[in-house]
């Protein structure tokens, strides 16, 4: 992994123009932080963030997500890189999105049920502006916003990707999504070894060490969300350290 790739990734989840968390994806679950999307991701600029990953819960659910998408536009006033993903089901909504100033879109449920958009989307877009998210419960892959498993593996899927010229991959346990119990690298690690593919792995990061087995594994990056919003984590002191 080139050490220039490596990116710490703070979260905002929208929902109703909200930031929040789920746990383990659960809508049932939510935790409200802030009713604010601007000064949040204006909080991470200032210590130090590069990229955000914005993830417009509403759309990932099929709901409808018009006041995350005005919550988009005020994040990006913020001049951060965002990384944005969430109910994008169909191209021109990838071209939207990344009209807008969205530095790299995020394909889920469209790009495990019609692997042909993924060729389309590259070609279309490059592989630079597409990142593919694989959400997984164990062994099964999730989609929908993980309210279904489907009967893929994740492993023909990373393959069938790579051959695709995918790029960028984000690998999310969702079990330990929102739950601090730590992040599987070693499922990341692996898929990201299995497409010689640049990984980011999502779910469950609870400490710093966390985020060194990470980058030690050669993954590029992390995504963190509760540890950080919860204060049990610093972003400044994490990126101070070289993540």
């Amino acid at each position: 992994m080139d050490d220039l790739l490596w990116t710490i990734y703070p979260a905002i989840d929208l929902r109703r123009g909200r930031v929040v968390r789920l746990r383990q994806g659960d809508p049932s679950q939510e935790t409200c932080y802030a009713d604010d999307p601007f000064a949040v991701a204006a909080r991470w600029r200032d210590e130090g963030a590069e990229w955000v990953h914005v993830v417009n819960l509403d759309g990932a659910l099929e709901q409808a997500g018009a006041e995350n998408l005005r919550a988009l536009e005020r994040i990006l006033e913020t001049g951060l890189a965002v990384q944005f993903g969430g109910g994008l089901r169909d191209l021109d909504a990838v071209g939207r999105v990344l009209e807008m100033g969205v530095r790299r879109a995020v394909l889920g449920t469209v790009a495990v049920q019609d692997p042909a958009k993924v060729r389309e989307a590259l070609d279309r877009f490059g592989p630079e502006r597409i990142a593919l998210a694989l959400d997984l419960r164990g062994e099964a892959v999730c989609i929908r916003g993980w309210q279904e498993a489907i009967p893929l593996s994740a492993s023909t899927l990373v393959r069938q990707w790579a051959e695709a010229g995918v790029r960028w991959l984000i690998v999310t346990d969702v079990a330990r999504d929102g739950t601090e119990e730590g992040l599987n690298v070693e499922t990341a690690a692996r898929l990201a070894r299995l497409g010689n593919l640049c990984v980011i792995a999502s779910g469950g990061v609870a400490g710093p060490e966390d985020v060194r087995r990470a980058r030690q594994a050669g993954l590029s990056g992390v995504i963190i969300g509760r540890a950080l919003y919860e204060g049990r984590l610093s972003l400044r002191a994490l990126i101070s350290d070289g993540g």
